[in-house]
C-alpha cells in the first residue's frame, strides 16, 4: 500500500515548477510543496510512533511542526523548492520506514499502542492512517493541478 501510494503521488507531481509547487489557491489553502512535506512529516511521526513507542523530541518537533501542522506558517516557510527538493525529503523517509520495516515481521502489525487520550490503536492502524493522509492529501493536489489550468 506504501509503495502504491507513493507511486500514484510522484506521477501527480512530476515536472511541477517552483511556481507551481508554491500556488496558493486563496490566503488558506496550502501548496502542493507544503503537502508533500505534510506526507514526509506523517510519515516520520508514525516511524517515531510505531518504532520507538514515543513522542517527538524537541529538535524533532522543531523540524517537523510547520509541515505537520501546516496552515499560515506553511504557507511562508515552505516555498522557493524545486520538486527534487521535495522528493528527496519523502524518499529519504520512505526508505527509512522501509528499513524499520525489515525489521519486524507481521505479528508486529498487531501490536497495541495507546494514544494520550486513552485510545488504542495497532501498527496497522498507523500505517493505514499514513497511505489515507497522503491519498487524502493527494486529492488536493489534483485540485490545485486542475486549478493552475485554468
Amino acid at each position: 500500500m506504501l509503495d502504491y501510494t507513493r507511486t500514484v503521488t510522484l506521477t501527480d507531481v512530476e515536472g511541477l515548477s517552483i511556481e507551481q509547487l508554491d500556488y496558493l489557491a486563496d490566503g488558506h489553502s496550502n501548496s502542493i510543496g507544503a503537502l508533500l512535506m505534510h506526507m514526509a512529516a506523517i510519515e516520520f511521526v508514525h516511524q517515531i510512533i510505531a518504532f520507538e513507542n514515543r513522542d517527538l523530541t524537541e529538535q524533532e518537533l522543531e523540524q517537523w511542526l510547520v509541515p505537520l501542522e501546516l496552515g499560515d506558517k506553511a504557507r511562508s516557510e515552505i516555498r522557493g523548492h524545486s520538486l527534487d527538493y521535495y522528493l528527496d525529503e519523502l524518499k529519504k523517509v520512505r526508505d527509512h520506514t522501509l528499513s524499520l520495516m525489515e525489521s519486524v515481521d507481521d505479528s508486529w502489525l498487531y501490536e497495541e499502542g495507546q494514544y494520550y487520550n486513552g485510545i488504542t490503536y495497532n501498527k496497522y492502524y498507523l500505517w493505514f492512517h499514513v497511505v489515507e493522509d497522503e491519498t487524502s492529501h493527494r486529492g488536493q493536489i489534483r485540485i490545485l493541478k486542475r486549478m493552475l489550468e485554468k
